[in-house]
């Protein structure tokens, strides 16, 4: 099986360099200082000032290159609403990643521009945040430039997808946990770098707003099919709220999030996944690999967080 920190194999395509910083970048401070809960590092952007979170070891050994995971926060959440949801701190200690946490600028109506409503020139804007961001975390942090992906919650899974199209040269993996493509959101633009995805939703009920998202995580996933791309398919019952894993004992409670991207190298042949074989221990019974193929979660909800 492939997975990120392994040797690619000889002729294997291999991940460009991060972007490079037109300025001096920022000291990066991990985490959220306590009591505040506002991103702690401020970079100089195409937009004006924006705000991130880096969370990322205490530690990191020598010769060790770290996976980079961006994670972009839903509607009425904050970048510290993921770090806490998430449990994000602990996780990176355990599993081994940077997890970057962009707090939205707020000028849009959903948080981030996805919407037919939001002008090309402001997605650049915030692709352009993507690449500042990437590229000091590059500078300050030995990164595996290898194993960087992309999630996002809702408004911020809107955006992932999004990101692929205008990114994608950059990403290995992305993970959209009730986002998609269409209706009142930018369609799906062909990655310059094909890239497994996960594709979550809360069954026909996950709706929120204006957006229907398992309609849209349906064209999102005909999108990344009909351009070659692995999806593995995760269906619960629990319409826009929290997705239930039930993960085994010992296992951090988003466990299918983080070992997907984990998982999921650069350099894996176009269309190809580890898990073609079988799902590792630690995914639920409602996941699959290929759009059509999961069956949706039976059992009790915590009830939508719409």
């Amino acid at each position: 099986m492939a997975f990120c920190g392994q040797e690619p194999p000889p002729g294997a395509v291999l991940a460009p360099p991060p972007p490079t910083y037109g300025g001096a970048c920022p000291v990066i401070e991990l985490g959220f200082l306590e009591g505040d809960d506002t991103a702690p590092n401020e970079i100089m952007t195409a937009g004006g000032p924006r705000r991130f979170a880096v969370v990322a070891p205490v530690e990191i050994k020598d010769g060790e290159e770290l996976p980079v995971i961006f994670m972009w926060h839903w509607l009425g959440g904050s970048a510290h609403d993921f770090y806490e949801r998430s449990e994000v701190a602990s996780v990176v200690e355990e599993l081994r990643f940077i997890a970057v946490i962009p707090e939205s600028k707020g000028d849009v109506l959903f948080k981030w521009p996805f919407t037919s409503l939001d002008t090309d020139a402001r997605l650049e804007e915030e692709f352009e945040f993507f690449d500042d961001m990437f590229a000091c975390v590059a500078e300050l942090f030995p990164i595996d430039v290898n194993c960087v992906s992309s999630t996002g919650v809702s408004a911020g899974a809107l955006f992932t997808a999004q990101l692929a199209g205008g990114r994608g040269e950059h990403l290995a993996s992305i993970m959209s946990l009730s986002g998609g493509v269409g209706g009142v959101v930018k369609p799906w633009k062909t990655p310059a770098h094909a890239m497994p995805a996960m594709v979550l939703w809360g069954g026909r009920d996950d709706f929120c707003v204006a957006v229907d998202f398992a309609q849209a995580s349906h064209e999102l996933e005909k999108g990344l099919e009909a351009d070659g791309n692995f999806v593995l398919e995760c269906i619960h019952n629990c319409a826009h709220s929290t997705p239930p894993f039930d993960v085994p004992d010992g296992y951090p409670t988003f466990a299918p999030l983080w070992m997907f991207a984990l998982d999921h190298p650069y350099w894996l042949p176009e269309g190809h996944s580890p898990y073609e074989g079988g799902l590792p221990v630690g995914y639920p019974e409602w996941c699959a690999v290929g759009a059509g193929n999961a069956s949706e979660r039976v059992g009790v909800c915590d009830g939508s967080q719409c």
